[in-house]
């Protein structure tokens, strides 16, 4: 039985849109885990020191009990453990107070004795916290061997949280390195301090919790302000070859047709060479408008700018795209100064101007097309208006993207014209003319744009 070979998908196959977007995910969670790894180590902090502090608060005020209670502990002259004094003076009950002695070995007390060595010298009768029995003498018996203070976490009998301590004593006269005596051993509830600890655990677990997730859409917004510039010079890259494609694959269809005909002979060579010739020049003219405007989107078009008439570019311009039997007429009102990039605008004008000679007629009329130079001191205008058939519904909403002439063409020319306006701080709008074609009018900052390039 022959295996199945599944097709392998490896990281070349993706496009680099998806990379792009790949590495975005990639930084968001990099983002989140560094943030939840703060703010766990934080929040483990905050909880223990809580534990911490709430202990010392307990301990602090059961040694200040059990220090009392051991000035009021006093022996016989036989060096054995009078209780009355303590008993008369302290109560006892609550909080419990236990007194815990070793007993002697050949008159010398044990250093490490067993829970169960310890003697109960006294014991509340009715304490408020019950302890079970081997509690008491264990907490004892370590403060003992300890030969200091100690405490410990603890259960009564109904399992309530307690906190224990026991502190050791000695007997009177005592030398330095003598064996402690035994222990007071006092009982403190810890009910509602564990409480307000498992509180604040909650409280610090759920704002870690948002605050992580918090973190993880922040990053997903800055990650995406980072490779935003990115995925816009990948769309920009994508629009250039679409245009390319687009553009360039009419006239090379029309130069290899022309070639087969040539080769069978059946089209003069005169007639071949020039329209060989046009074609080539179409060419070159749709080549230099891609690149100008993949210039302009990307930003790397960078604006020479400097004063210029704009009335006589306008009229060198309609001067070159005139062609016989098509009458424009231009109208300036008086010599206009603009602040702007000469050849961009000398682009911007012509593409105006024979979108207007190409489109701007009846079938079978020739094209009349007006010009106008203006302005009113902050802004210029180009006003370009013809008699054609007016600008078509479907694409009015849309005329100045790309591949929206709505009459055939590549509808690169308004495109480009338009980038050329907002380059220059200025606008490019359309309306309908006064003899029912269109009018286009470019709009240009008279001291030029605010940041040149």
């Amino acid at each position: 039985m022959r295996a199945v070979r599944r097709p392998f998908r490896s990281a070349r196959a993706l496009t680099p849109t998806a990379r792009v977007r790949r590495l975005r995910r990639r930084i968001t969670v990099l983002f989140a885990l560094t943030s939840a790894a703060g703010l766990v180590a934080m929040a483990v902090l905050a909880v223990r020191s809580d534990g911490v502090r709430w202990r010392e608060q307990l301990d602090q005020g059961m040694s200040a009990d059990t220090n009392w209670a051991l000035g009021l502990l006093e022996t016989d002259e036989d060096g054995r453990l009078d209780t009355e004094v303590l008993l008369d003076n302290a109560g006892t009950a609550c909080p419990p107070l236990f007194l815990l002695s070793v007993p002697a070995a050949s008159g010398e007390p044990s250093v490490t004795p067993a829970p169960g060595e310890l003697v109960v010298e006294h014991a509340p009768r009715r304490p408020c916290l019950t302890l079970p029995a081997g509690a008491v003498r264990q907490a004892a018996a370590t403060a003992v061997r300890a030969d200091e203070p100690r405490s410990r976490d603890a259960r009564t009998a109904d399992g309530e949280p307690v906190r224990m301590f026991a502190l050791p004593f000695y007997p009177p006269d005592a030398e330095e390195d003598a064996a402690p005596q035994g222990a007071l051993v006092t009982v403190a509830d810890a009910s509602a301090q564990r409480a307000d600890h498992r509180r604040l655990t909650w409280v610090v677990g759920g704002g870690c919790a948002l605050l992580v997730l918090l973190s993880a859409g922040v990053g997903h917004l800055l990650s995406g302000r980072a490779v935003r510039p990115a995925l816009e010079a990948l769309d920009r890259q994508e629009s250039f070859l679409a245009d390319a494609a687009h553009d360039l694959r009419t006239p090379a269809a029309s130069l290899r047709t022309l070639a087969e005909t040539a080769l069978r002979g059946e089209t003069d060579s005169t007639d071949v060479h020039r329209r060989t010739l046009r074609l080539a020049e179409g060419m070159g003219t749709l080549v230099d408008g891609l690149l100008t405007r993949a210039r302009l989107m990307a930003g790397t078009a960078v604006l020479a700018v400097e004063p210029l008439r704009l009335d006589q570019l306008v009229e060198a311009v309609v001067e070159d795209a005139a062609g016989e039997g098509q009458r424009v007429a231009v109208r300036a009102e008086q010599a206009v100064v603009v602040v702007a990039d000469p050849d961009l605008v000398r682009r911007a004008v012509a593409n105006l101007v024979g979108n207007a000679l190409v489109h701007g007629h009846q079938p079978g009329e020739p094209a009349e097309v007006e010009v106008t130079v203006g302005g009113d001191g902050a802004t210029t205008a180009v006003t370009v208006e013809d008699a054609g058939p007016g600008l078509p519904p479907e694409v009015a909403g849309a005329l100045f993207d790309r591949f929206r002439s709505g009459s055939g063409s590549t509808g690169l020319g308004l495109s480009i014209a338009s980038w050329v306006a907002h380059a220059h701080g200025g606008s490019l709008t359309a309306e309908p003319g006064r003899r029912g074609g269109a009018r286009f009018v470019l709009r240009l900052p008279a001291g030029g744009p605010a940041t040149e390039g």
